[in-house]
């Protein structure tokens, strides 16, 4: 569609930050844009712009109406392409949340490179423990790490993370290195929240399956804390690879048990369930699958 809408143009104005730099996008002037805002201000009954000469924000309404908004452009233009049966390309703002311990170094990178490959396309990532309400944040895809509640999202299973036991060599020469999972509960642990310390650590190893139930020393839900208390020898924790692979590779820090495998973290891809799910969020849940499913190739071949 080549001819702007009132409310594309209230898009353009949300994302761009300012009533001129939406003009300047769209190759007029800041009046027009500001009449057209105005008129669907006037239409809806309600503020949707907090203006000002250097920005614009979006109030609550506007906030509620964008988020809306937004997913219904995307889908329409999907539908459209569905129609004249042509290729959709991912274009407009992908938004996508993820763990603070993965989305740096694995979901990052294939959000870099569907931002090389379509040129229409913006990208937002937000980094956060919480899984949030994505409809109503305006969030496209959700990535998940561990078992999912019951939702009307659809959620596509990317790959099974294999879950380490680390500690530091301070540690180990401090309170002993455990040989068994029957060794573990005499020591501390650094959780990242309270599923991780109540759920007890379920292993297969030669001796079959060993259930073990360990106690938490310190409990924060911030990747990068956990691994600088596991670097000062405050206790064991539990992760995946990504989160610890330098720290591992340098030996700063070392894999516990390696002969004994725990239960993996499943880790998914989740999005609102449309009739026509738009080109950007297809793209980026298929390239997320390659992208894993070669980080844990890479991470088998490196463990045998």
């Amino acid at each position: 569609m080549t001819i702007e809408t009132n409310e594309r143009i209230f898009l353009r104005v949300v994302e761009a930050g300012s009533l001129k730099a939406a003009a300047e996008q769209l190759g007029t002037d800041p009046s027009s844009v500001s009449r057209k805002v105005a008129a669907l201000e006037v239409r809806l009954g309600v503020k949707l712009l907090q203006r000002s000469t250097r920005r614009s924000v979006a109030t609550e309404a506007g906030k509620k109406y964008y988020d809306g908004m937004r997913r219904l452009v995307a889908e329409q233009a999907a539908l459209e392409a569905h129609v004249a049966r042509e290729t959709d390309t991912p274009r407009g703002l992908l938004r996508v949340t993820a763990p603070n311990n993965i989305g740096d170094v694995h979901v990052a990178p294939v959000l870099t490179s569907m931002v090389k490959m379509y040129p229409d396309l913006r990208v937002e990532l937000i980094l956060t423990g919480e899984a949030p309400d994505m409809s109503e944040k305006g969030i496209d895809v959700s990535i998940r790490i561990g078992h999912l509640p019951d939702s009307n999202l659809i959620c596509r299973k990317l790959i099974d993370v294999p879950v380490l036991l680390i500690a530091s060599k301070t540690y180990l020469k401090k309170r002993g290195t455990p040989k068994k999972p029957a060794d573990l509960p005499g020591h501390d642990f650094l959780f990242f929240n309270r599923m991780q310390r109540d759920t007890p650590l379920e292993f297969i190893g030669p001796n079959g399956a060993e259930s073990v139930k360990v106690s938490s020393k310190f409990m924060v839900n911030s990747a990068s804390v956990v691994r600088q208390l596991n670097r000062e020898g405050f206790g064991i924790s539990l992760g995946n690879r990504w989160a610890f692979k330098g720290l591992l590779e340098s030996g700063e820090l070392i894999q516990l048990l390696p002969e004994y495998t725990l239960e993996p973290y499943p880790l998914y891809a989740t999005y609102v369930s449309t009739a026509f799910v738009p080109a950007k969020i297809r793209r980026f849940v298929d390239l997320m699958a390659t992208y894993s499913s070669g980080e844990l190739t890479e991470w088998v071949m490196k463990a045998t």
